[in-house]
């Protein structure tokens, strides 16, 4: 495994042609040359959400042809043939959850910790409260899941560069793992870029382009992914998708951990801005359900800063577009993807909406417990006090909050005094 770079370390000028060094690491470069992922011989395609049409995996993403032209925007996910293990494999519950790359590209993420918090479950009268701690990721954040398999994907196919539209985690999680990898990276920004994120994707190499909107950012991502040897890690369509398919497969492990660590919870409160989070939560749970791991699904509930999934469930489009402001970095975004409307409903959970004083009141008792939290990531324990007010959460219930990533980096901290 190559190191990441200390992030005062600068590299020289990228050459303009990507073939002549794949990046400002040698070492790496060499690495990705001879590392070739081993795709699982299970992945037999993608299969659009809705229709299950089924499709070759390529770098491209571009949502199922067939319910677009039906009048609907839907993402596709990997799809695998049936286990061909013998039945003492099936029993032991070895490859439950199918991944695309049996051996792929890692710096270490995943395996994060499960944190009880006794005197909050006591506090919102609920049996327990689990935070999964995903700030535990090498670069700080739950992205590095999706970045790692990303980049497997990317080396598989012979690609050069990543790119992506990201102002936070992802920008970050994918610029370390690019250099990692031997690999370029382009990221399109917003303008204003939080100091602390641009000053670690200089560090390592990653190009930036600045941008005022997502329909300027998705604009440059689309037209870099048309390139040979370029691949769009994240969403680069309107009406939105999510990001790539094979990447999103990267969240599922979270799943099989939370049963490890703690057992099934009844429920896990999931910070969202275009579910794929949360998308790669409940496939995780739908595979161990179908291999018969668990009993029954949790229920998801994504929390958004003002309402976009709210309305669509209220009767809105899920192509609409539903504007707001918010000092939720990591959850800002006016897009519905079906992603996340897949992932509630299928699971029996919902939408909740967390204002910025709400989640800022939540960080105030995470904060007093111990615990560094995004605020985007404490609006999860604002959203679990609004669900045992509806009685959506029961007393007897066994929560998990997603701690997506720490306050450390996050443009909202420290709070204002109160």
């Amino acid at each position: 495994m190559t190191p990441s770079p200390v992030l005062d370390f600068k590299f020289a000028a990228l050459p303009a042609d990507p073939s002549a060094h794949r990046s400002g690491n040698p070492a790496a470069s060499a690495l990705a040359r001879t590392l070739k992922p081993v795709r699982n011989p299970r992945l037999r395609g993608l299969q659009c959400l809705r229709c299950d049409a089924l499709y070759p995996v390529t770098l491209t993403h571009d949502g199922c042809p067939a319910c677009k032209r039906a009048g609907f925007h839907v993402a596709l996910r990997a799809s695998y043939l049936p286990d061909l293990g013998n039945e003492t494999e099936r029993a032991e519950g070895h490859d439950a959850i199918p991944m695309p790359y049996a051996s792929g590209f890692t710096l270490g993420e995943g395996q994060t910790p499960m944190l009880e918090m006794t005197e909050l479950a006591r506090h919102f009268d609920v049996a327990r409260l689990g935070l999964k701690d995903e700030s535990s990721n090498p670069t700080g954040s739950h992205k590095d899941r999706m970045t790692a398999v990303g980049v497997a994907q990317a080396l598989d196919f012979g690609a050069h560069t990543l790119v992506l539209a990201s102002s936070g985690n992802a920008a970050v999680s994918a610029a370390h793992y690019a250099w990692a990898a031997g690999l370029r990276c382009e990221v399109a920004t917003y303008e204003g870029m939080p100091a602390t994120y641009s000053r670690q994707l200089d560090a390592l190499g990653a190009r930036r382009y600045v941008f005022a909107d997502n329909a300027g950012r998705w604009a440059f991502v689309r037209e870099r992914s048309q390139y040979p040897g370029y691949f769009a890690l994240t969403n680069y369509r309107l009406p939105a998708l999510g990001s790539a398919p094979l990447a999103i497969e990267g969240y599922k492990t979270i799943a099989p951990e939370c049963v490890a660590d703690a057992g099934l919870p009844d429920h896990i409160v999931i910070p969202t801005a275009r579910g794929d989070l949360a998308w790669g939560i409940y496939a995780g749970f739908r595979d161990l359900l179908a291999a018969g791991r668990i009993p029954r699904l949790p229920r998801l509930w994504l929390v958004e800063p003002f309402p976009r999934l709210a309305r669509v469930f209220a009767g809105g489009a899920i192509n609409g577009s539903y504007p707001g402001h918010t000092a939720q970095f990591s959850t800002a975004g006016a897009t519905v993807t079906y992603l996340q409307w897949q992932a509630a409903t299928a699971t029996g959970g919902g939408a909740v909406v967390v204002n910025d004083d709400e989640a800022r009141a939540a960080r105030r008792l995470l904060t007093a417990a111990g615990v560094s939290a995004e605020l985007c990531a404490a609006g999860g324990l604002a959203a679990l006090r609004q669900l045992r007010e509806t009685g959506a959460i029961a007393a007897d219930a066994h929560v998990v909050l997603m701690l997506t990533a720490n306050a450390s980096s996050d443009p909202s901290w420290p709070d204002p005094a109160v």
